[in-house]
């Protein structure tokens, strides 16, 4: 018997109502009932990919004086970080491919804010601990460190510049012309760092921090200079722009720190620990080109993916009710509820979908019902074996189960695969099919395992099996 049939019976409605709500609506906004703040806002209709609603095409080009002088290694890097940078303000699906010696195209699939993922692309993303002594710049200072940058281009990035080796500039630089400018000297750089994360400064309402925590070699120059300039300036360089200029009042022995931002908005802190948490660019790269394109196949194909995903569905109903008789008409009940939870999926996560990812998600129907087919096979094989219903759905699904196990798991190796792939090349439709699949598979073992089993013995457990036999295709 299936003991915990209540608990599961609840948790089944509860699950397809919330699903059904957020299908059913293109937004939710939850308010606090004490304050009438909004709490949450969070647009959930369904998002298309490039190939079905268009978004933003780029071309970026490495930064440099001489293409021929870029390591191909190092652009492919680049494209990954930009890659990671840009997944980071929610743009799934991005196409990222390396053309030629030194650029890279870049597809965005609907972008609502194109001048900030432009923004994000053009940052190279170098951040500096610098020396300011006793004698402190404004932020937002443009200035110069003995950190070579071009050394960054090709790989010294990795490594942290010493802690000890040229002392920090003491006087400000002269108003004249002639005057040399001033050299800071740079202690530690953004790729000494382990972590990244936004915080809100507890002292002041509305302004944002970077929580950081270095690698543990880092750690210690870090504590050794801070031991050593107690009451000195210690400068936070993003890209040599002076973010702030932080007093050391006393040592920092652990490698944590914090990096206040000011009268900044959510974006830019956001869009700092992006790149913190992701690196610098070992090629610096500059956009030459972008522009809004339209979608490359458009709403007819849509229309006729779904329309195939309804056919698909409607001959698969059809099929088990005919076939299997009262179980598959429980079994179609249950692949409406995998239908409901996937697309409530979709629109949370949120899941770009295109046509590719589409094919998956038609494809994954399938899988959905083949552990069903076997499930009901050994339940008939146990009631012809003179079996009670209960102990022939309880026996049909135990048995049924090592089967579906490994099916179902070879399935979603197959996808771990195909992602791997995906994100190495840059082939994001190719990731995309995998996700849905993989997602589809996921939710078809809890709808064949749980749901179905529920409505069996919801409906079945006080039927006798004597009197209507061919309710069971017997």
């Amino acid at each position: 018997m299936y003991r915990y049939r209540n608990f599961w019976l609840v948790i089944i409605i509860l699950l397809l109502a919330f699903s059904i709500w957020v299908d059913s609506v293109k937004s939710i906004q939850i308010t606090n009932p004490f304050s009438n703040q909004l709490m949450i806002n969070r647009n959930t209709d369904i998002s298309l990919g490039l190939d079905l609603k268009g978004g933003l095409q780029a071309l970026l080009q490495a930064d440099v004086a001489n293409c021929g002088s870029v390591d191909p290694k190092e652009l492919d890097v680049t494209r990954q970080i930009l890659t990671n940078r840009v997944n980071a303000y929610g743009v799934s699906e991005v196409t990222m491919q390396v053309a030629g010696n030194c650029r890279i195209v870049a597809e965005f699939p609907g972008v609502n804010n194109p001048e900030q993922i432009i923004a994000a692309l053009q940052q190279t993303g170098l951040l500096e601990f610098v020396d300011m002594g006793n004698n402190p710049v404004a932020a937002n200072t443009i200035i110069q460190t003995d950190y070579n940058q071009s050394a960054a281009a090709s790989g010294a990035a990795n490594s942290s510049p010493s802690a000890t080796a040229t002392p920090a500039a003491t006087a400000q630089p002269s108003a004249t012309a002639t005057a040399t400018p001033t050299i800071y000297h740079t202690v530690l750089t953004g790729a000494d760092l382990d972590a990244s994360a936004i915080g809100v400064q507890l002292s002041s309402v509305g302004r944002y921090e970077i929580n950081f925590t270095l690698k543990s070699g880092a750690a210690q120059k870090f504590s050794d200079f801070t031991g050593s300039h107690v009451n000195q300036y210690l400068a936070i360089v993003l890209d040599k722009k002076v973010i702030s200029v932080p007093s050391i009042n006393q040592q920092i022995p652990n490698g944590q720190g914090v990096i206040q931002l000011g009268n900044s908005t959510p974006d830019d802190a956001n869009n700092l620990a992006n790149i913190l948490r992701y690196g610098s660019l070992p090629v610096p790269v500059k956009v030459v080109e972008s522009q809004t394109v339209g979608p490359t196949l458009g709403a007819e194909s849509v229309r006729k993916s779904l329309l195939a995903g309804a056919i698909g569905l409607a001959v698969v109903i059809l099929f088990m009710g005919l076939y299997y008789r009262l179980p598959g008409i429980l079994a179609d009940v249950a692949l409406v509820t995998y239908t409901l939870i996937s697309l409530m999926l979709f629109k949370i996560i949120p899941i770009f979908l295109t046509l590719p990812g589409i094919a998956g998600f038609i494809l994954s129907i399938g899988m959905a019902v083949d552990a069903n087919v076997l499930i009901f096979e050994r339940l008939k094989e146990e009631l012809r074996s003179g079996r009670t219903l209960r102990q022939a759905i309880d026996l049909g699904w135990s048995r049924a189960w090592p089967s579906i196990r490994d099916s179902n798991s070879s399935t979603l190796i197959t996808c771990l695969i195909l992602y791997v792939f995906g994100n190495t090349f840059g082939a994001s439709m190719v990731k995309g099919f995998s996700i849905n699949l993989a997602l589809g598979v996921v939710v078809s073992l809890f709808t064949a395992i749980i749901v179905t089993r529920t409505y069996l013995h919801l409906v079945l457990d006080n039927l006798k099996l004597d009197e209507h036999p061919n309710w069971f295709g017997l």
